[in-house]
């Protein structure tokens, strides 16, 4: 049975214009990078040739990943309740000691915790799933357990 992906509608989106570019621009120019490396002569001791045809493994198994997740996507629905925290919804929270941060709480696929967008699976949404505001939730970090307090959910 294949893995589903949960994504936002967002998420969805910037997937297949991903999947769109690869297979329309990264192909062709993959395909003259391996067109030119051939001309240079012998493919068998052609440094070149061996580079563009990585490129292209490379490029193929993304275009199979991509179409994998598309294919296999569950779209999130945001902003369902702000009653409790959920897929999809953004919530506030403040550590102990620290200033506090807005997260989107997103499937894995879309994770990026730099641009506020942490996975379903990572401790801290895993643990926030579920909870309300005024609620708090401990978590294991490599440096030992962190607090945080839900201030807000969108």
């Amino acid at each position: 049975m294949p893995e589903t992906t949960l994504l936002t509608r967002e998420g969805f989106t910037r997937l297949q214009e991903e999947l769109e570019y690869l297979r329309t621009v990264r192909r062709r120019e993959v395909a003259e990078h391996i067109r030119k490396a051939k001309e240079d002569g012998d493919i068998s001791e052609n440094a070149g040739y061996d580079v563009a045809k990585a490129e292209q493994a490379f490029l193929e198994g993304r275009i199979m990943t991509l179409e994998n997740m598309i294919n296999n996507a569950v779209l999130i629905e945001e902003n369902q309740s702000t009653d409790t925290v959920t897929l999809g919804c953004r919530v506030t929270v403040v550590e102990d000691g620290g200033e506090p941060e807005t997260f989107q709480i997103v499937g894995s696929a879309e994770a990026d915790p730099t641009h506020g967008r942490i996975s379903n699976q990572s401790p801290l949404g895993r643990a926030l799933l579920g909870r309300e505001v005024g609620e708090e939730v401990t978590i294991q970090t490599p440096d030992g357990s962190s607090r945080f307090r839900i201030l807000n959910i969108e």
